[in-house]
């Protein structure tokens, strides 16, 4: 095919991919198996459905009273069905933070005013899904939880991380020493040192009945008991989640709605002092924002003069409250800022005098000369004295000051000391404002602080801070306004403050400022309500003070609140007749004209009673025009009338005392009417004073209002500014929410006609006006909005549920009201922060959550009827009946739809009507509706017509959208009585469906808001009426189920129609869509939300293939699956406990198919386990949810999806974590349980063994740590051959690897060839960690059978799978956690495959940027997060140094907790991957065929002995080993010897571990081999030459070896031949002991390697002996020949490795000879002696030479003529990398003839190049070629042993001076400790 073809076409066609997927239907997904397509016509009995389309899904409630299971109890009765007490509806109270609940004290409250009470005193409404917790969304893998889980971990013992045991070690090494020593003192190779050595260890404990002749079924029986004891049972506690971010199913319980707060400051105020004491001070406190201008909290005034001065105000002062006694407060600031002061203002009594007299004292006298003017103080303090006396009750302005907040928290902030002492003056010496420290205070937190802008505005944190505030200013009587004030502030803040050149008032004010603590105790609310806790109603209370937020604040009343501020401003009597200048205004609250009418509703100041009936402004002496800064505070009544006004009397003072003048003189009156047309009257008001009281009936007018004969101050104009600020949870303060409200409550009570503003309403204008109310909403602010919604909210939908009769006619506010409700929602999505990851409001998830309830339904009374949400007897409901009424002629009847109100007049017939209601909104949609018709109607998801089916859901619709008032009904709602109201989910449902336009799309923008209020509405209907309970079916009507049908249908359509235009829409429209669904399965026909479910997919596939890029589309759908699957009893949706069976006829139950020993006896039974482990149709069906979670996992791993690569994690991760879940629910503990849940996963081995050649390849990585692979000689035959291996030529065609390879080349990936793209590591990673979870937790002998019916090709897929599983998840070693961050461990591997995923997945890099930009690259289709901290390379902030410097805090004992949990993992994986093989070895003994796969278990057998394992593991896979060679002993010894070799290295590799359990129980494996191998031909010459190559090739290669752990491992082979009585009176014991003798010997001397390894002439020398020992043993003589040529190559020595590789070839040739007598083969080693004289060393000609036909000999690799030419070639390049040319062509003369006779030109062209090459330096480097220096060394005195008196020729590179040799050789000679004394005495004589 020359070019790939397109997704579409490809998917809408049968091709390979579909074939595949068909085959696998029946063979779990191997597409090698088209031979066997003859079969599945035989045993299929479904149509086959293609895993890219859903399945029609089972009737679950049918399916379960059908299929009832004989299960009456135990743990599997939980899986059938969902638990009783499920879904729980609770009133919850709600919490209250004062003692007693803030509601307004009179008992008789106007309609609005009792709702809104209820509104913020009922209890919460909260339905409960009592198991939600544990489902995926609120069941996180968190870390916290994680660490929970692998608390008691055991600590797994393993080799690379255990230092020998000190003491015992030691004393071994000793011994080893003197042994050596020994050896040194006897010849080489003598075998009585041996044999005593040997005598005399000390064996390893022997395993107990090892030699019992046991039978294999009881041997497994045993090892099975063993490995299943003290497992660890969940598998994911070990495995860290993948990393991810926030999952998509999370979904957090809303906050609960409460009192707002902003961050909160206590203020102390702990003492005022001044120079003089002569007179009381009142204080008060406020907070001030300068850059708004606004003052942004109410008044705190506090009283801190002493009892002496109080005293002189007792006449006028009642006594104080103890509420009005506070000095501390605490003030709430929202939007904290730099321009926030804290402003202190002083007033003293009144007296004769300005402003600037009466401070003059406190600014000349000092409290240092009081002695010095005691007479002018007396005088002063008479005076005081006098004027308290007479004029104690008004007050002047004295001074004030202000405290730039931000200045004190930021210092506070930056200082040590637990609490700061900052002094505040004018700074005149320092010419700015300065904060002088206490000395005391050193040092500084270096922490970096912004102290510019809002960041540094953190008023949680800062230190405590007592300030000392010493310089006040005088108040001057002509700027006294706020605007002058917000003057003087910011002057404050320049350098070159006008306010410094004034000269101050000096005080002593100490305040603390701290951050409030979390809940003070002996606090009062600002309606002097007590705060929880308050154990003591005496002690002095703190104020919490009123906010005035500098902004807006979003958030809903919760608590009554009802307060009013009055700040009059100024008054202008400048054109007033008559002496009026020492001017106050007394402030009364009236409920009617008559002055005792005045309420005693205004709050005291400091030290006065808490309430009063009048307050009285400052005086400004003289001035006719004063200003006013005062705040006075007024508790309003909850209920107002006309009569309620602010009456304002203005009173002149007379200072002076002069005879017959009274105190005070009423000067002019004016007053604000408290209700304008039914409103609260606020705002900014420029008032007429009149001159004489105001006449009767004034109340009810404003003053504006020329009264007649009255006479005014100045003609009537206004005079008096003031303002009124109203802070109150009952007025809305907005005209339009004001309408709405009265227009409903007038329906309520049934009043008319209402006034509105200026406008009567009467009831007949009342419809229009409501809908025109409702509407007009949108034009409210939202501030008022968001401060009522709950009310808002709870109206809208009474209108909705329950129609008003307005002049006896059913008006339906149906539409209207959802209309409302989309665009509040959307207003507050558009305009409020605080949307969740899924894009929901908090304020409306909350009211969901905790207010909205059912109307009506209170828990008390749930019957209908007044009560509950605004009850009342006017309205009626429309009955919804399936059959459709008649039309009555009625009077006054005419038929109104739901729909549409608008249209009146008595059409033709209702489904005229309704027909063009739905032609004029466009109601096309409707062809896309499921049909759910009558019970002959097809089933769900059928379509069998789209313009059937739209007539259908247009003629169901018609039904109801039209309905008539029925005689009986109207005169019920006459008497009062109700009928059944409308429900409100089905009413919305029905306002959804038939919604078009700007409402349709501003309900789909808040899709989620309308589908929990439907569920809530929904549990709510259920619940009160008993209906929790009952059968699902008979639940909900039909009508309300076809709605909900349309309406999914409809959205799914949207969903999939839009997803290119307005992605971020649609991805919160897809959850939301997911999340009602989710809901759904808990409370409706889940078979029917199935079917919901398939409607949703089968939009999808309709639009999928069509597409270029469907990732995008696949993403969605992932998500949507994702949340559905996070319910929590997705298991038991699943049907766990079902049988597959096909529909229509059932079949034999699981246990009693599992029970049979041998193979299924029929097709049926076969077909069904089959079913079970693949994506079958009766799989899809019954298990629906599992088999859609299986089948996207299947179609986007498959490799030929295209577009899809870059999902992989992403459904990966979708798996991981549902298993993730399982594992750690308490509900599925029990092993039963679990066995069924794993069941409907197992089609997922099928799965992952199809993605074999996709998987990461963790063998890579292994090898290239250099993991003893195999035998050492491998690595030449890799080096040389260039052939592309067999398993990777098979993994390139996309086959199963066979199993004719050795275990070392699984190197699947290793291949620039291979055509599939490779999953990332973790991606591979998760996924073998399922595929372990569902091994371990399924039912074994289900699993057996499957693998019966499995071919050998399949089989050996999944071996391959267990041997990659072994190198995923190989203990890493402690060494490894602590050498690199584990972060960048795990990610470094990572990083290239997800910069591929990004490159070759489905999205573009632009597109990328753009999501990152707007924060949605959680939601990306990729699922990978560039921004995440593996990516270094986008994020600037995250480079390699900050990693590293993370891991520095890592600690030791979290090290230690990770290589714990890594070993544990390690541990249970490999024993699981044991449990597997077991059943596989089972399965071949049942079926006693498919012998060939057992050389692949034993492949994985090997490989994890070759890995790092821990003790535990290793004793366990001995055992199974053991096992495995007893069943197949001729499994080893004919066939697979190879495997035989490889066993025998791994078993003497672990008999040298310096662990003695490992040591045992590898020793007791060999020995067992060894007898083994006797009894089946009275010889065990194989295993004895295995193990003699293998200990050689071992102590060669292996760095970490100990002889004498090895040692002991003999000794116990010895001692268990000794005490084997059965073959005792054989040869076996004799043959033993030689082996054991021999292989002690090269034991011996490798000891004598390990002492020489640093000299490596002597070390080589001794390889040379120890290969001359082999002389008779061909194989190991050519191993010891090739370690040899392997340690010269690595220095460099290329003659001698090439001379090394002759003899070997000359071996080879020798014995080759003997075999197969080829004439152009060498005659044996005397063709070589032109290269070397010595090659005749190799002839065999002595008697003791083994015949090459013997068994066992001659048997390995390199014994072939393949392996003769693979020396050759290596010796040939030696000698020219040596420069010996001639020597090369001698070579070449040999191996010539070879290639000849094969023909193999290739080689031969390559031969003669490579000789024309070598001839050529011959002739170019005639004399110039140097070969090296040669240097006589002799060795003399006893201390060197058997090297005394010995003289050696040493070879060194050419040019080597004498100097250098014996510099190196003293090094050497220092380096040997036994050489104490030593003297080099060199000559120069070369020879």
């Amino acid at each position: 095919m020359a070019e790939r073809r397109a997704f579409a076409q490809k998917i809408s066609r049968t091709v390979a991919a579909e074939v595949r997927k068909q085959i696998s239907g029946q063979y779990s997904g191997s597409p090698q198996l088209l031979k066997n397509l003859n079969i599945v016509g035989n045993i299929s009995h479904h149509t086959t459905v293609p895993l890219t389309e859903a399945v029609d899904p089972v009737d679950l409630e049918d399916y379960l009273i059908t299929h009832a299971l004989a299960v009456d109890s135990g743990p599997l009765r939980d899986l059938i069905e969902f638990p009783p007490d499920d879904i729980e509806v609770v009133y919850s109270p709600r919490d209250c933070r004062t003692l007693v609940s803030a509601v307004p004290e009179e008992s008789e409250m106007d309609p609005h005013v009792r709702d809104c009470i209820r509104s913020y005193t009922e209890d919460w409404a909260i339905v409960i899904r009592k198991y939600h917790k544990l489902g995926t969304g609120f069941n996180p893998n968190t870390l916290d939880k994680q660490k929970e889980r692998q608390k008691g971990l055991p600590k797994q013992v393993f080799e690379s991380d255990e230092a020998p045991d000190g003491s015992s070690y030691q004393d071994e090494q000793d011994d080893l020493k003197r042994r050596s020593m020994s050896i040194d003192d006897t010849p080489r190779g003598s075998w009585a040192c041996s044999i005593f050595d040997l005598k005399n260890s000390l064996p390893d404990a022997l395993l107990p009945n090892l030699l019992d002749r046991t039978p294999n079924e009881e041997i497994d029986r045993q090892n099975d008991d063993q490995r299943k004891s003290n497992r660890h049972k969940e598998l994911f506690a070990l495995h860290p989640s993948p990393d991810e971010e926030e999952p998509i199913e999370r979904l957090s319980v809303p906050d609960v709605p409460k009192e707002h707060f902003g961050q909160r400051l206590l203020v102390k105020c702990l003492s005022l002092k001044f120079e003089i004491e002569i007179e009381p001070i009142f204080a008060s406190l406020a907070l001030y924002d300068v850059k708004e201008k606004k003052k942004i909290s109410e008044n705190f005034y506090f009283d801190l003069n002493s009892e002496q001065m109080k005293g002189l105000l007792r006449p006028h002062v009642p006594p104080a409250a103890i509420t009005t006694l506070a000095r501390s407060a605490i003030f709430s600031i929202t939007y904290p800022s730099q321009d926030v002061f804290l402003v202190i203002k002083l007033e003293k009594v009144l007296q004769q005098g300005d402003i600037g007299e009466c401070a003059e004292p406190y600014m000349i006298f000092k409290e240092a000369d009081a002695t010095k003017n005691k007479e002018k103080l007396e005088k002063l303090k008479s005076q005081a004295d006098q004027f308290c006396q007479r004029l104690g009750k008004y007050r002047m302005p004295f001074a004030w000051t202000a405290i730039h907040l931000m200045n004190i928290v930021s210092s506070a902030g930056s200082l040590e000391r637990d609490s700061t002492e900052v002094e505040i003056s004018t700074g005149e010496r320092k010419g700015s404002w300065s904060e002088r420290r206490n000395s005391s205070i050193v040092g500084r937190r270096s922490l970096e602080r912004t102290t510019s802008g809002d960041d540094a505005c953190n008023l949680t944190s800062f230190r405590p801070a007592t300030l000392t505030v010493t310089n006040f200013f005088k108040q001057e009587g002509d700027r006294l306004s706020d605007e002058d004030l917000y003057k003087f502030l910011a002057d404050m803040r320049r350098p070159s403050s006008v306010l410094r050149r004034l000269r101050p008032i000096t005080a002593q004010l100490k305040i603390d400022i701290s951050p409030a603590p979390e809940n003070p105790h002996y606090c009062l609310t600002p309606e002097l309500l007590q705060v929880k806790l308050y154990p003591d109603s005496r002690v002095r209370p703190t104020r919490e003070i009123l906010e005035f937020p500098a902004r807006d604040v979003y958030v809903p009343n919760t608590t009554y609140r009802n307060l009013l501020y009055i700040y009059p401003q100024s008054l202008n009597f400048a054109n007033r007749q008559g002496s009026a200048r020492n001017i106050t205004v007394k402030v009364q609250f009236m409920y009617g004209e008559d002055p005792s009418n005045a309420m005693p509703v205004i709050f005291g100041k400091s030290s006065c009673s808490e309430f009063s009936k009048e307050a009285y402004t400052a005086v400004v002496y003289h001035n006719r025009s004063p200003d006013f800064h005062e705040e006075i505070k007024v508790k309003l009544p909850a209920t107002l009338t006309d009569h309620h006004h602010l009456l304002f009397t203005f009173y002149h003072v007379s200072c002076q005392q002069k005879q017959n003048t009274p105190l005070e003189t009423p000067v002019g009156y004016t007053w604000i009417p408290m209700l304008q047309n039914g409103r609260l009257k606020t705002g900014q008001f420029c008032l007429p004073v009149s001159l004489e009281k105001p006449p009767q009936a004034y109340s009810v007018l404003s003053p504006e209002v020329p009264l007649p004969g009255m006479k005014w101050v100045d003609n009537h104009k206004g005079v008096f500014n003031v303002e009124v600020v109203a802070v109150s949870s009952i007025h809305t303060q907005d005209p339009y929410l004001d309408k709405f409200f009265a227009l409903v409550n007038a329906l309520d009570e049934h009043m008319f006609p209402v006034r509105i503003g200026d406008m009567r309403i009467m009831e007949n204008n009342l419809e229009n006006e409501l809908k025109s109310s409702i509407s007009a909403l949108n034009s409210s602010q939202l501030e008022p909005v968001v401060r009522f919604l709950h009310l808002l909210l709870d109206k809208l939908i009474l209108l909705v549920v329950r129609p008003p009769v307005i002049a006896g006619q059913i008006v339906n506010l149906g539409q209207a009201s959802f209309e409302a409700m989309a665009s509040i929602t959307n207003r507050l999505h558009k305009n409020l922060e605080g949307n969740d990851q899924h894009g929901r409001n908090s304020l409306l998830a909350s009211y969901i959550y905790y207010v909205f309830r059912l109307p009506n339904t209170h828990p008390n009374s749930p019957s209908p009827g007044p009560g509950g949400l605004g009850g009342s007897v006017h309205y009626a409901t429309m009955a919804r009946s399936a059959v459709r009424p008649a039309s009555l002629n009625l009077n006054r009847s005419r038929s109104l739809s739901n729909s549409n109100p608008d249209i009146s007049g008595t059409p033709t017939s209702p489904d005229d009507e309704v027909r063009s209601i739905i032609g004029s909104k466009g109601l096309d949609r409707s062809n896309s509706w499921v049909n759910t018709g009558g019970p002959k109607a097809a089933p769900w998801g059928s379509n069998p017509s789209p313009s059937a089916e739209s007539t259908q859901a247009m003629d169901r619709s018609c039904n109801r959208m039209s309905s008539h008032t029925e005689t009986s009904s109207f005169l019920q709602t006459l008497t009062g009585r109700l009928p059944t109201k409308k429900l409100f989910h089905e009413e919305l449902a029905l306002q959804w469906v038939v919604c078009s336009g700007s409402v349709r799309e501003s309900a789909l923008q808040q899709a989620w808001f309308f589908f929990e209020l439907m569920v809530k509405s929904m549990v709510h209907h259920l619940y009160f009426n008993d209906k929790l309970d009952a059968p699902r079916k008979s639940r909900f009507p039909e009508r309300f189920m076809d709605d909900i049908a349309a309406l999914v249908s409809t959205i799914a359509s949207d969903i999939f129609s839009r997803f290119q235009k307005d992605t971020e829409m649609v991805e919160r429209l897809n959850t939301s869509l997911a999340f009602f669904l989710n809901d759904l399965l808990s409370i409706m026909d889940r078979g029917f939300v199935f079917s919901l479910i398939k409607t949703c997919y089968k939009q999808v596939s309709s639009k999928l293939y069509s597409l270029p890029n469907p990732s995008v589309l696949v993403s969605l759908r992932l998500d949507f699956l994702r949340i559905i699957c996070s319910h929590e009893h997705y298991v038991t949706l699943n049907l766990p406990c079902s049988l597959l069976t096909p529909p229509a006829s059932p079949s034999p139950s699981v246990s009693s198919a599992t029970s049979q020993s041998s193979g299924f006896s029929t097709n049926v039974q076969d077909q069904k386990i089959a079913n079970m482990f693949e994506l079958s149709v009766p799989f899809r069906q019954q298990h629906y949810l599992a088999g859609l979670v299986l089948t996207e996992l299947a179609v986007i791993l498959d490799p030929d999806a295209e577009g899809l690569f870059g999902l992989h994690r992403k459904v990966i991760n979708m798996v991981h974590n549902l298993l993730s879940s399982h594992d750690s629910d308490p509900r599925y503990s029990d092993p039963q349980i679990k066995a069924r849940v794993a069941m409907l996963y197992l089609p997922l081995i099928g799965i992952i063994m199809e993605t074999v050649p996709q998987l990461y390849d963790f063998t890579e990585t292994h090898n290239q740590r250099g993991r003893p692979i195999c035998i050492a000689p491998d690595d030449y035959e890799s080096e040389s051959g260039s052939m592309i291996s067999q398993t990777v030529a098979m993994a390139i065609a996309g086959t199963s690897v066979p199993q004719l390879t050795r275990p070392g080349s699984f190197l699947l990936t290793s291949t620039s060839g291979r055509q599939h793209t490779t999953f990332s590591a973790e991606s591979s990673r998760s996924l073998l960690i399922c595929l372990l979870w569902v091994l371990k937790n399924a039912d074994e002998t289900v699993l057996q059978k499957w693998f019966t019916d499995l071919s050998v090709l399949q089989l050996n897929r999944l071996l391959d799978l267990l041997y990659l599983c072994v190198s995923c998840f190989e203990y890493k070693g402690k060494k490894v956690f602590e050498r690199m961050n584990s972060l960048t461990f795990k990610k470094s591997k990572d990083m290239r495959a997800k910069l591929e995923e990004a490159i070759l997945g489905s999205i573009g890099a632009r597109q990328e940027m753009v999501r990152r930009s707007r924060g949605q690259l959680e939601r990306s289709p990729s699922g990978s997060a560039f921004g995440s901290q593996e990516n270094l390379r986008w994020r600037k902030d995250m480079t390699h140094w900050r990693q590293n410097t993370e891991k520095l805090d890592k600690s030791r004992a979290e090290i230690e907790h990770e290589a714990l949990i890594d070993g544990n993992l390690a541990t249970e994986a490999n024993l699981i991957i044991l449990d597997t093989l077991e059943i596989v070895v089972q399965t071949v003994s049942v079926t006693e065929s498919k012998e060939s796969i057992l050389g692949g278990v034993l492949k994985v057998l090997l490989h994890s002995m070759a890995c790092n394992q821990s003790a535990v593991y290793l004793q366990h896979c001995f055992a199974t080993q053991r096992a495995l060679v007893s069943k197949f002993p001729e499994l080893l010894f004919e066939e697979e010897t190879e495997q035989c070799a490889d066993l025998c290295l791994r078993l003497l590799r672990h008999c040298s571990s310096s662990i003695s359990t490992i040591r045992s129980h590898a020793s007791a494996s060999l020995y067992l081999l060894m007898r083994q191998n006797f009894e089946i031909g009275n010889n065990f010459a194989r295993v004895k030459m295995q193990v003699t190559m293998s200990l050689s090739s071992l102590v060669g290669t292996s760095q970490n070896f100990n002889e004498e752990f090895l040692r002991r491992s003999l000794k116990t082979i010895l001692t268990y031949a000794e005490e084997d009585l059965e073959l005792r009176e054989t040869t076996f014991p004799d043959q033993v002991q030689d082996l054991v003798f021999n292989l002690h010997m090269i034991l011996s001397d490798t000891v004598k390697m390990k002492e020489h390894q640093e000299d490596p002439e002597m070390l080589i020398d001794l390889m040379y002996r120890i290969a001359k020992g082999y002389q008779t043993s061909p194989d190991l003589r050519l191993t010891w020949l090739q370690n040899m040529a392997g340690k010269h190559s690595e220095r460099s020595n290329h003659a001698e490795a090439a001379q090394c590789l002759v003899h070997s070839a000359a071996l080879v040739a020798e014995y080759l000879s003997m075999l197969e007598d080829r004439k152009y083969l060498p005659v044996g080693c005397v063709t070589f002696q032109n290269i070397s004289s010595n090659v005749l060393e190799e002839s065999a000609v002595s008697d003791d030479v083994v015949s090459p036909d013997e068994e066992g000999i001659c048997s390995g690799k390199y014994f072939t003529e393949s392996g003769l030419v693979g020396l050759l070639e290596q010796a040939a390049a030696s000698f020219s990398m040596a420069g010996m040319y001639e020597a090369v062509n001698e070579v070449y003369k040999v191996l010539i003839p070879i290639h000849e006779a094969n023909r193999d030109a290739k080689k031969l062209s390559t031969i003669h190049g490579k000789l024309q090459e070598a001839f050529s330096k011959i002739v170019h480097q005639d004399g110039k070629r140097m070969f090296g220096t040669y240097f006589r060394v002799g060795f003399y005195g006893t201390k060197f042993g058997d090297l005394d008196e010995q003289e050696f020729v040493y070879k060194e590179p050419a040019i080597t001076k004498l100097a250098e040799i014996s510099h190196r050789l003293e090094v050497n000679a220092c380096m040997e400790s036994s050489w104490e004394a030593f003297m080099v005495i060199s000559n120069t004589l070369l020879i």
